[in-house]
């Protein structure tokens, strides 16, 4: 069959198109930035990649219409716009409109659980956009997921944070909601054994995993598979918005995103039994089994998608990393130095392992400093840190910085910073003719823009030629 997949490099997306080829599916990947597109997809011919935002019909006319199935996986945490809800219903307008002109059977969504009465904003919005999907034209699956657990998923990284950081936790209440947490492995299996399964036709499955169980049991079970001893005591005092700092100070995640969480969180998600798990032979892993699989993927450097590299996780960049890619020349500081080296594939190899628990080369805890001034100040920090320890690739995350362009045939390596700064700045890598040339441009905002750069100054060229240094040194 030929499947089109919407979402291509969000978390399950990624993950998702794998299984598909393995089908022996062909897979037209949707994505709005080009560049962000997993590289093995140009070597594949049975992938297509093709540009298109779901909120701009003008361009979805790139995409072809000779589908058999069309997975529906756009869907943000982010709740910066006040009009999330009606953009989120636009976006799934345009994408039906699209389906009912091509000749897909079957549409598959991956939503949450929504059974409860009082629903977040959140999962309030993924049941409209399940009602907006609705055809005559088209047969619609649902699947409603929810806490999913694996390496790189949001859920997971929050967790590892917390039962990581803090021995003694004072926590909110919402621990002791109650849910269902589901293994990513599993969510998949759900996903790609339905492509054009006629028994799910227009029908809706609640998926879950084995157990009933309280966010604070996750937490004290995530702590039993890392061997740590974990005390918990929830308070009713906290308040959602003291909740959301709680989360943003202590793990990587955004405030924006923390009170998504929050929201969300406050709601007891518990599904509703089928016949699923036997139509698609399907037997949920438990929590603590998913929980110990996730660090196989992790103690194997195998992680292939995380919520990190998505661009809700993203301090100020929009989805467009194209935007970006040319740093300007004119109204900027820029920071220049160069080096001679040996070895380029050696330099190349340092540079493309640079942040996260590598560290910056040189002048770490000055990065860390300036990592907790962000935080301070309603930034990202450097907690994100990188979802390889060696691999980048453009989109994604490494400590406050964005990946723009990372080729190492060219040789070259090109940040664009995400922290809190008044302007914007890139750090460019790259080797010509045996020489390390490495830039950082600072394009300012106003005249707190050029005050900034002048009072950095002196901690950029300590920081800057010391790195270099390191990164050129055999």
């Amino acid at each position: 069959m030929t499947i089109l997949v919407t979402g291509a490099t969000g978390y399950i997306g990624k993950r998702l198109i794998p299984f598909l080829l393995n089908e022996g599916h062909k897979v037209i990947c949707v994505v709005r930035d080009r560049l962000r597109a997993d590289k093995s997809y140009a070597e594949d011919p049975k992938v297509f990649v093709i540009e298109a935002d779901f909120l701009k019909p003008k361009t979805l006319n790139n995409i072809p219409i000779d589908i058999d199935v069309a997975y529906y996986l756009i869907h943000s945490m982010s709740n910066s716009s006040k009009d999330f809800k009606s953009l989120e219903k636009q976006c799934a307008i345009n994408f039906k409109s699209y389906v009912e002109t091509s000749k897909a059977k079957q549409v598959i969504y991956l939503s949450g659980i929504t059974n409860e009465e009082k629903l977040s904003k959140h999962l309030s919005s993924r049941k409209q956009v399940e009602t907006t999907l609705k055809s005559k034209k088209y047969a619609l699956t649902t699947f409603k997921a929810g806490i999913i657990v694996g390496s790189g998923s949001s859920s997971f990284e929050i967790i590892r944070d917390l039962v990581e950081k803090l021995p003694f936790m004072i926590a909110p209440k919402w621990l002791n909601t109650k849910t269902q947490p589901l293994a990513v492995r599993d969510v998949l299996a759900f996903l790609y054994r339905s492509a054009g399964n006629e028994l799910l036709y227009n029908k809706s499955y609640d998926v879950f995993g084995p157990e009933v169980i309280t966010y604070k049991e996750m937490l004290l079970q995530f702590a039993e598979v890392r061997n740590l001893k974990r005390h918990i005591i929830t308070v009713p005092v906290m308040t959602p918005k003291l909740s959301s700092y709680w989360l943003y100070f202590v793990t990587s995640t955004s405030y924006k995103l923390a009170t998504s969480l929050v929201d969300s969180m406050g709601i007891q998600i518990i599904g509703k039994r089928s016949r699923i798990n036997s139509i698609l032979n399907v037997n949920p892993l438990t929590y603590k089994d998913a929980v110990a699989l996730a660090f196989e993927k992790i103690e194997q450097n195998s992680i292939v998608s995380s919520w990190k590299d998505s661009m809700i996780s993203s301090g100020r960049l929009k989805n467009n990393l194209h935007k970006y890619i040319n740093v300007p020349k004119f109204g900027c500081f820029k920071d220049y130095k160069q080096r001679h080296v040996s070895n380029s594939k050696e330099t190349i190899d340092k540079i493309w392992s640079i942040g996260g628990k590598n560290g910056w080369f040189y002048g770490t805890i000055l990065w860390r400093i300036r990592g907790y001034i962000d935080k301070i100040f309603g930034g990202i920090g450097l907690r994100r840190g990188r979802t390889s320890p060696t691999e980048l690739d453009a989109g994604d995350a490494l400590d406050f910085w964005r990946v723009i362009f990372a080729d190492k045939d060219q040789q070259k390596l090109l940040l664009y910073a995400e922290m809190r700064l008044p302007g914007e700045a890139w750090l460019e890598f790259k080797i010509e003719n045996n020489y390390l040339k490495q830039t950082a441009t600072f394009r300012p905002r106003g005249i707190w823009g050029r005050l900034y750069w002048y009072t950095v100054l002196p901690f950029h060229g300590f920081i800057f030629s010391g790195m270099i240094n390191k990164l050129s040194k055999d």
